[in-house]
């Protein structure tokens, strides 16, 4: 006789087009139907174009506000959707809540009370702090109500109090995006630089990042302004927007790199990521790479900083090449090995595409759910 299935839902502060939301959309394709009815609640109207993804996988979408619909109220939560998740929670029953989102987290785990409360599943893909104060206040007073708490690296999982974590115990998932609709081949190389205006027997270095101050580009700017005075012809993208773009590109204008190419936010990333022949994530990340994960799901070599979560994911020699953070000359020096030497540069993106297959959706989804099995156990 097959178990009795568990209702669960997942409680995120919204659904908008980033990591997070995709990931569960990914996840959502992979979930044991048979064991587990998983459902979905968000708080922000406007911000939920991976709806029709999650139910395209079977999984019931409530929107936490009288309707998402209504005029002016886009990007902004209602205030009473605290007393719209205690009716959810009291009409659906859910034999598990797993909170994605800090502040959201904190009053499930208050509204969550009583004798048929639901199991409690936290995830964390930043590290713990600094906070603002309301969210540490908020931690402090609910956060081991917890039964358990799951961590997008263990970089993050090591910055969760061990006084506040649910049985000293933090699972660690990580997750590459998935991308098995993405181009390849030289088809798909040819469109990519094309789109990108590069030319089509260049070495191309590229990266994606939000460019936010904590980013440092700065670096890889530099490196590469030394691999133009003596190395091949090369050509360097950097996608993605952010408040430090135009700084960025006057520090590029200083260093005479005229042909580096800001391409800004773009919704087509895994479309673009095949122009690249070597990525670099030259910024130290404590939560998932999610970056570096697309790059080598996309089968790309790539020289990363040996900081935060990155080593986890890509082994030094393996599936790229680490370099300290900050040292233009040790990016440089990796990046000129491997633009040298396309043997390389093919055996480490094969390898990166074998490593990235085994923290994709599928995988992610089975380790949660065994998270799921361990506390939903009598």
């Amino acid at each position: 006789m097959s178990p009795r299935r568990t209702r669960i839902l997942w409680l995120a502060r919204d659904l908008g087009a980033d990591g997070a939301a995709q990931a569960l959309a990914d996840r959502a394709r992979h979930a044991d139907t048979d064991r587990f009815e998983i459902e979905v609640a968000y708080l922000l109207p406007g911000r939920d174009p991976i709806v029709p993804a999650l139910e395209r996988a079977g999984l019931r979408v409530h929107h936490l506000a009288g309707s998402p619909g209504t005029p002016g109220t886009a990007g902004r939560t209602d205030p009473r959707w605290p007393w719209h998740l205690r009716r959810l929670l009291a009409e659906r029953r859910y034999g598990l809540l797993h909170t994605h989102t800090p502040v959201p987290a904190a009053a499930a785990r208050l509204l969550a009370l009583g004798r048929n409360a639901p199991r409690l599943v936290h995830s964390e893909q930043s590290p713990w702090s600094p906070r603002r104060l309301v969210t540490s206040w908020a931690d402090a007073l609910t956060y081991r109500r917890n039964d358990a708490v799951i961590a997008g690296s263990r970089a993050v999982g090591r910055t969760v109090p061990a006084g506040r974590r649910a049985g000293d115990r933090v699972t660690v998932v990580l997750q590459a995006p998935d991308l098995a609709e993405a181009g390849a081949g030289p088809a798909a190389r040819a469109a990519a630089r094309a789109g990108l205006g590069l030319p089509a027997d260049a070495l191309v270095i590229g990266t994606v990042s939000g460019r936010t101050p904590g980013e440092d580009q700065a670096t890889l700017l530099a490196a590469y302004a030394g691999l133009r005075r003596t190395g091949p012809d090369t050509r360097l993208v950097l996608i993605g927007g952010g408040p430090s773009e135009p700084r960025l590109r006057a520090l590029a204008a200083g260093l005479g790199l005229t042909d580096a190419v800001f391409a800004g936010s773009r919704p087509d990333v895994p479309a673009l990521l095949p122009a690249l022949d070597v990525f670099v994530l030259g910024s130290p990340q404590q939560g998932p790479p999610a970056a570096l994960l697309a790059a080598m799901t996309c089968g790309l070599p790539s020289v990363a900083t040996r900081a935060g979560a990155t080593p986890e994911v890509l082994d030094d020699g393996a599936q790229g090449l680490l370099v300290p953070p900050g040292d233009p000359a040790a990016l440089g020096g990796a990046l000129a090995g491997l633009l040298a030497d396309a043997a390389l540069r093919a055996r480490l993106g094969a390898a990166a595409r074998e490593r990235a297959a085994g923290f994709g959706a599928a995988a992610a989804q089975r380790a949660v759910e065994a998270v799921y099995r361990r506390v939903l156990r009598p």
